[in-house]
């Protein structure tokens, strides 16, 4: 999962992005303080993870991992090319969700760059950006298609249906996501890499005195804008996050319980990251490794197996199957086979969140 931050100049982003990667990002107070895009691969926090390995005592314990990309703060004209926006705009075509961190914090010291705080407005330049910037790849895309429609092949006439129904929809001042697209029309314009097609979640960028206030009037405006594009909205204190950071195990458990926060900013994001995107995690175990795996929701166990190696895809034969609660409970494999809780799962088995699993294959 590769996750893009986005967002105006100065709105926290690289604080942010330091914050849950340690990567030592730029973050001063001025626009453009970012100009490439920093990338970080975080590890994914799982309890289920660590409690595993206490169990199996294996000689090495392997967690599941994210990738953050720092993409240059936005400014409005940055599909025409303001401020670098088409290098920016760029970076963003290759992540697989976008991030879209919104500043709800007054600070008269941290330099707006509009001025004033205005988080709608803020998220509607983002966006609307984003909007213009696919509107001239669709425009461009249905150029060309036109020109094929006279070969009267079919399957240019449902093509230009496709696009004429995107064009209308951006033109209307709406993403793409907002039309629900069948899996068939996404593959027409999947080479298009739209920005708007991408999954967003709002990050509400809070003081550090106001974390879990959850009635912050500007975290409510942003609420409210993405119930109605039905996105998810995490608020968090990305000052607050840097000093977490710089804490580690029963340190930062304490700092957090004392401020009353249940979960650390990365947390959040990386949950709200893998339900936005449809993931999950499953585990594999033994003597010599305990290791979580990142995959989509839905997938088979042949699937699964060929996020480990695509080998394991190709020769799947089967996979012995045990929930990570059963196993828990009994406390090894050999309990689990003795009171029946290995199944053996063939190639339609589809793999649940918290599967430990052993795939069989031969190539």
């Amino acid at each position: 999962m590769t996750c893009g931050i986005v967002g105006l100049p100065n709105v926290g982003k690289s604080t942010l992005f330091n914050a849950i990667t340690e990567a030592g990002a730029g973050a001063e107070n001025y626009p453009f303080c970012t100009i490439d895009p920093n990338v970080g691969i975080v590890d994914v926090p799982d309890k289920r993870l660590d409690v595993l390995t206490e169990v199996i005592d294996p000689k090495e314990s392997i967690p599941t991992a994210i990738e953050f990309v720092d993409i240059a703060g936005l400014v409005k004209g940055a599909s025409k090319g303001e401020g670098l926006g088409n290098k920016f705009l760029s970076h963003i075509r290759e992540v697989d969700a976008i991030a879209h961190v919104v500043r709800c914090f007054d600070d008269s010291n941290i330099t707006h760059v509009e001025g004033d705080l205005d988080p709608i407005r803020d998220i509607e330049t983002i966006s609307m950006e984003l909007i213009l910037a696919d509107l001239e790849t669709m425009e461009k895309r249905a150029e060309k298609t036109e020109k094929m429609l006279k070969t009267g092949e079919k399957k240019y006439k449902e093509e230009m249906e496709v696009l004429e129904k995107i064009i209308g929809t951006l033109e209307d001042g709406k993403p793409v996501r907002s039309l629900n697209l069948s899996f068939e029309e996404k593959d027409i314009i999947r080479d298009c890499h739209l920005l708007t097609i991408k999954p967003i979640l709002y990050v509400a960028n809070v003081g550090e005195d106001e974390i879990g206030e959850e009635d912050n009037k500007h975290v409510q405006a942003v609420r409210d804008y993405a119930d109605k594009e039905e996105a998810a909205v995490i608020t968090v204190s990305a000052k607050l996050e840097a000093e977490v950071a710089e804490l580690e195990g029963a340190e930062e458990e304490l700092f957090l319980e004392e401020l009353g926060i249940e979960e650390s900013g990365l947390d959040k994001l990386i949950r709200a990251g893998y339900k936005l995107l449809g993931l999950i995690t499953f585990f594999t175990a033994g003597e010599k490794e305990v290791r979580a795996w990142t995959a989509e929701e839905g997938s088979t166990a042949p699937e699964a197996a060929g996020k480990i190696h695509t080998d394991m895809q190709k020769g799947f034969i089967r996979a012995e199957v045990i929930s990570y609660e059963d196993l828990i409970e009994v406390g090894s494999f050999a309990k689990a086979r003795d009171e029946g809780l290995l199944r053996l799962e063939g190639k339609d088995y589809i793999v649940k969140d918290g599967d430990v699993c052993y795939f069989r294959f031969n190539v």
